[in-house]
């Protein structure tokens, strides 16, 4: 492995680690200040804070599934730290080191939750459209993931992601 490589991995798990621990400080700081107490209006119709305990997936689905959650987890972050070790340290993919950091600190950052405390604390709700309550790393995942998305279907072509196979080499026999 390179010295840019080794660079890029290290700025990963940095990133990660201040993303985690963001996550978390607004997780305690929801504990803290909404708690058993009333919503707190930030604008009044369209956003509010909200303290959930969420023992469930996105929209409440899947209640107590600790140890799947945690399995799935695992598993999208074994997923993600090999792609993030084969990815060339070429300049266009460094969308692709942070969009996955992000993929992974949110994993993280939930997954803490869950062993922890069996629940994931949740407190961001947008009221105008009634969606569910939401926190930080749940915003890393989502629009992580769409951005990823997008990436993978307009930006990178096929050739870019090579890298990422799964199969095995072939290697040609020498005349």
């Amino acid at each position: 492995m390179n010295w840019k490589k080794k660079l890029w991995i290290i700025l990963d798990l940095l990133g990660i680690c201040a993303l985690v621990a963001l996550d978390q400080f607004t997780k305690y700081l929801a504990v803290i200040h909404l708690k058993d107490k009333p919503a707190y209006i930030i604008i009044n119709g369209v956003l509010e804070l909200n303290y959930l305990e969420n023992k469930g997936a996105a929209f409440g689905m899947l209640q107590n599934q600790k140890a799947f959650f945690i399995f799935v987890a695992v598993v999208i972050l074994s997923v993600i730290g090999y792609v993030l070790l084969k990815t060339p340290d070429g300049r266009k993919y460094r969308i692709l080191h942070v969009l996955l950091s992000l993929i992974a600190a949110g994993a993280i950052g939930n997954m803490i939750d869950r062993i922890r405390l069996d629940y994931v604390v949740d407190f961001i709700y947008f009221v105008l459209i009634n969606f569910p309550i939401f926190n930080v790393a749940d915003m890393y995942v989502t629009v992580s993931t769409v951005l990823l998305v997008i990436l993978l279907l307009f930006v990178y072509r096929e050739d870019d992601l090579n890298f990422i196979s799964f199969k095995q080499k072939k290697y040609r026999e020498l005349k």
